[in-house]
């Protein structure tokens, strides 16, 4: 590999990770504030992919992307709520529910997609960072999600909100401790609700830039189980916002390994270097879900869902 091509293929990598990280930063950040609350909701994939579907459909019905944005957040909080709402229930089972409302939103996203697969709606602006480059192949790689910025800051603001907010404390008070938090006054129900209403609402952010971004296109395998990795992804992260932006770079760059060789002409292997993600979930989960040990900085409540 010449000097031309190991500065091609690094760009690559990194603009990989900046293009194919923005919904695991997303997704990975609506399940951090979830499970923050004591909650854990796997239907994020129905919820991403439900969004993705409604941001495309709204971007080419409005002319505006924008307005796919705000109308995919909404589908996946709407999603996301009546999995808060069904959970509150006695003897609800969480991972139970959240796997009926992940096939209730792609079965809900795949029925009524089916007229937007050939349709082409008008796509997010990229934002260039390669503009020190004369390499076309360098420029190209480092066009970003327009809604990277906004996941940065979000993730900034929920690690504010978590240390310095009376809600942000209410939400790990209610992840930690339900006891303590009806002894405090405060309803548990009310807050995990809300907190996954919420997560919902970032996870759509997500769905809305693979549709309307990266790869910009709807179909019924669009989201690749982003929704299902972001759970393990959460867990790698240490519950902690700010990690998780670290983490969903890292698996952005690991999906974007086979696009990168393929952009130096190096063409073997390029299926086998898609499966890295899924590789480093099954590891991460491994390394960390061991019976009768805590992973640290898990919300207490988490070891008690039913």
């Amino acid at each position: 590999m010449t000097a031309d091509q190991l500065v091609i293929f690094l760009s690559g990598i990194v603009g990989g990770a900046l293009r194919v990280g923005v919904p695991f930063l997303f997704v990975s950040l609506g399940e951090c504030l979830t499970e923050k609350s004591g909650r854990i909701n796997l239907g994020l994939e129905g919820v991403l992919v439900l969004s993705a579907m409604t941001a495309f459909g709204a971007s080419y019905l409005s002319g505006s992307p924008w307005v796919g944005v705000l109308a995919g957040a909404v589908a996946g909080a709407l999603l996301a709520t009546l999995h808060g709402l069904l959970c509150s229930l006695p003897r609800v089972n969480d991972i139970a529910t959240g796997i009926a409302l992940m096939l209730l939103g792609m079965g809900l996203a795949f029925y009524l997609g089916k007229p937007l697969i050939q349709p082409q709606a008008p796509q997010l602006p990229a934002l260039s960072l390669g503009g020190w480059s004369d390499s076309a192949a360098v420029r190209s790689a480092l066009e970003v999600n327009a809604l990277l910025p906004i996941g940065l800051v979000v993730a900034g603001l929920m690690g504010w909100a978590f240390a310095n907010t009376r809600m942000g404390l209410l939400v790990r008070l209610a992840g930690d401790s339900a006891n303590a938090t009806r002894a405090l006054g405060y309803s548990v129900s009310g807050i995990r609700i809300a907190a996954t209403a919420a997560g919902g609402f970032i996870a759509g952010l997500g769905g809305a830039s693979l549709t309307l971004f990266y790869p910009g296109s709807w179909n019924e395998g669009i989201s690749s189980g982003q929704g299902l990795i972001a759970v393990a992804l959460v867990i790698f992260a240490r519950w902690s916002p700010l990690r998780c932006v670290g983490a969903a770079l890292l698996f952005g760059g690991a999906g974007a390994i086979g696009p990168a060789l393929q952009s130096v002409g190096i063409g073997w292997g390029y299926h086998l270097f898609n499966i890295v993600p899924y590789v480093l979930t099954l590891l991460i989960l491994v390394m960390t879900c061991r019976p009768g040990v805590v992973v640290p900085g898990s919300p207490g409540e988490l070891s008690s869902t039913r």
